[in-house]
């Protein structure tokens, strides 16, 4: 398995697609019911490729993600070719992005001595899915990238 398998619940809301995945590969309902109760290794099998196969699917679509700790944002924009980088860090220990007061805090006070802006990019490595996969499983959700396009703005007209 190349990445996660999907949680009961999203099975649950992939219902109709798993049933079209196995459709797919002929497997009827009452086979279906046979392997899961014959040959539950079989069964385990498929719903490990499904669930490559709906990450495969999401992963493609990736452009932006963001990571938020106490002090920083970590904001992402991922193309074909690379993965840039915006991080924003807050020095003020008092200070907790994470919440509506402090995230409030940051956008009165971008300009404090206390806010720093980092950028950074690296190239993708031969796999893009597998890199934004890892960033996933540390914390990062996927986002429409409005944050970074603010922030990356902000670096490159200063």
């Amino acid at each position: 398995m190349k990445y996660n398998r999907l949680t009961k619940e999203q099975f649950e809301e992939l219902h109709q697609e798993f049933i079209n995945f196995l459709a797919s590969q002929s497997i009827t309902a009452d086979e279906w019911e046979k392997i899961k109760k014959d040959k539950p290794e079989v069964a385990e099998d498929e719903l490990d490729v499904f669930s490559d196969l709906i990450w495969e699917g999401v992963l493609e679509k990736v452009t932006y993600l963001e990571h938020f700790s106490k002090h920083q944002m970590y904001l992402f924009n991922i193309t074909m070719a690379e993965i840039k980088l915006v991080a924003v860090k807050v020095e003020n220990e008092a200070i907790d992005v994470t919440t509506r007061e402090g995230y409030q805090w940051l956008q009165s006070n971008l300009l404090n001595d206390a806010v720093n802006l980092y950028t950074s990019t690296k190239a993708v490595s031969e796999d893009r899915n597998k890199d934004i996969f890892a960033l996933i499983k540390q914390g990062a959700v996927i986002t429409k990238g409005k944050l970074f396009e603010y922030f990356n703005d902000m670096v490159e007209n200063n």
